[in-house]
C-alpha cells in the first residue's frame, strides 16, 4: 500500500482531500452520484502524469502495471483520500451524540432526582451513546417555578417541576392536587397519567410531555395530637396550594411557606404543624420537630410533577430515538410510583423510630373530614365550567381513576 507520505507529495492528491473536506463539512457526500466522482476525477486528471516523475512507486504502479490514468484514480486515489481525510478528520465523521439538558428542581440526594438521573442514564444506555443527557438539579439551571417556561424558551431541553409551582397555567392538570383521596404515589402517579392521556389538554401543547409522577397522600402532621377535626380549630398549619384551602375547610389556619423552612417553622412554633406527604418527615427531618402524624388519606391530596421536553427538539429527534424515550419514559412511570411508596414507608419508619404516634382516624371521623373538603372540589368545578373548560368531566375523570387504580 502507498504510503501517505509518498501520496501527499502530489498536489493533485492534496486537491482531492481539500475537495472532499470541504465538501463534507458542507454536509454534502460527494460520492454520493457519478456527478460528483467525475468531478474529482476531473481535478485529478488535469494534472500530467509527468508530476509523478521521480517517485518510483508510482512510475512503477502507472508504467510496468500498464493501469491507465481512470482506473488508478479509482482503485488508489479515491480509497486512499478518504482513509487519510478520516486519518485528518479523527473522530470527526462519526455521528455526534444528541446533547440534551435536564432541569431538576429536586435536590440531588432526594429519591425523585436519582430516579431521574437513572431516567437519563437509561436513554444514554439504550441510544448506545447517540443520546447524551447532562441532569442539573437542584434548580442549577432553572428554579423551581421557572423550569417549565425555561423548556419552551430552550434554557433548558427538558425539565421536571410541579404544575403547582405555576398556579393558573395548567387549569386542568392542576385538578389532580385537589384532595380526592389517593391512597400512594403509585396510584397517583398512574392516575396522573391516565388522566393527561385522556384528557389532552391544550396547556401543555407547547411542550413534548414525556410523563408525569405524583406523590402519595398529603397527611397532617403535627407537634399535638389531632384525633378530631375540632382539635384543629385555631391551630396554624403550614400548607400551600389547594393543601392551604383543606386546613380552612378544617378549621386551622393556613400559613404559606416552602419546605425548606418548615422544619424551623416548627421548631419554633411559628407553625404547629405541616400538610405534606409522610417522606418529608425523613427527607426533610421534620419527624425531629413534630409528635404526631393523623393518617387521613380520604382527603389525601397529591403534586402533580411534570417531566418535559422541547418541543423543536423532540420534533428534530430521529423517529427511532423518539421511539426509545418513550419505551423508557412507559418504564419509568412506574419506578416513580414505587419510589414515592419506598420513600413514603421510610418517612413512616423513621418517625415512629423517633417515638411520633400514628393516629387513624376512625370511619366516622373520616368522613366528616371528607364533607368538609368537599366544597373545595365543587368551587374548582365551577370555575373551570365558567371558564369554558370540562370541570365536571375532569373531577369525574380523575375520581374514576382513583378507583380504577387501587
Amino acid at each position: 500500500m502507498l504510503s501517505s507520505r509518498i501520496l501527499l507529495k502530489f498536489p493533485a492528491f492534496l486537491i482531492v482531500i481539500t475537495y472532499l473536506r470541504a465538501q463534507l463539512f458542507s454536509g454534502i457526500t460527494p460520492l454520493q452520484s457519478k456527478s460528483g466522482y467525475r468531478k474529482i476525477q476531473r481535478l485529478f486528471l488535469s494534472y500530467d502524469k509527468s508530476m509523478f516523475s521521480g517517485v518510483s512507486a508510482i512510475e512503477t504502479f502507472i508504467d510496468e502495471r500498464e493501469v491507465g490514468m481512470k482506473k488508478f484514480f479509482g482503485a488508489v486515489i479515491i480509497p486512499a483520500a478518504m482513509m487519510m481525510l478520516f486519518g485528518f478528520c479523527g473522530t470527526g465523521f462519526a455521528e455526534k451524540p444528541i446533547k440534551l439538558t435536564y432541569s431538576l428542581f429536586f435536590p440531588p440526594t432526594h429519591g425523585q432526582a436519582e430516579a431521574a438521573m437513572a431516567w437519563a442514564r437509561e436513554v444514554e444506555k439504550r441510544s448506545n451513546g447517540q443520546v447524551k443527557i447532562d441532569v442539573f438539579p437542584g434548580g442549577a439551571l432553572t428554579p423551581a417555578p421557572a423550569v417549565y417556561e425555561g423548556v419552551v424558551n430552550g434554557i433548558s431541553d427538558i425539565g421536571m417541576s410541579c404544575f403547582a409551582y405555576t398556579r393558573g397555567r395548567f387549569p386542568v392538570m392542576e385538578a389532580l392536587d385537589l384532595p380526592m383521596g389517593y391512597p400512594s404515589g403509585m396510584v397517583a402517579t398512574k392516575v396522573a397519567n391516565q388522566f393527561y392521556q385522556a384528557m389532552q389538554p391544550k396547556e401543555l401543547n407547547d411542550v413534548k410531555l414525556l410523563y408525569i409522577h405524583a406523590h402519595g397522600p398529603g397527611l397532617l402532621h403535627t407537634n399535638a395530637p389531632v384525633r378530631k377535626m375540632a382539635d384543629l380549630k385555631g391551630m396554624k398549619i403550614r400548607s400551600t396550594g389547594f393543601s392551604a384551602k383543606v386546613t380552612e375547610a378544617l378549621g386551622a389556619i393556613p400559613v404559606a411557606m416552602p419546605q425548606g423552612d418548615t422544619y424551623e417553622a416548627l421548631q419554633r412554633g411559628t407553625v404547629n404543624g405541616t400538610f405534606t406527604p409522610i417522606e418529608t418527615l425523613k427527607g426533610w427531618r421534620q419527624a425531629e420537630v413534630v409528635k404526631y402524624t393523623t393518617d387521613c388519606p380520604a382527603i389525601g391530596y397529591t403534586t402533580a410533577m411534570y417531566v418535559v421536553m422541547n418541543l423543536d427538539k423532540w420534533n428534530a429527534l430521529p423517529a427511532d430515538i423518539q421511539k426509545l424515550f418513550t419505551e423508557v419514559n412507559n418504564e419509568w412511570i412506574e419506578k416513580h410510583g414505587q419510589e414515592w411508596d419506598r420513600l413514603d414507608k421510610e418517612g413512616k419508619e423513621f418517625s415512629l423510630s423517633k417515638g411520633n404516634e400514628v393516629i387513624a382516624l376512625s370511619a366516622e371521623e373520616s368522613q366528616k373530614w371528607v364533607s368538609a373538603v368537599a366544597p373545595i372540589i365543587e368551587e374548582y368545578s365551577k370555575k373551570a365550567n365558567a371558564k369554558g373548560l370540562p370541570g365536571d368531566q375532569t373531577v369525574a375523570e380523575i375520581k374514576k381513576l382513583i378507583q380504577a387504580n387501587q
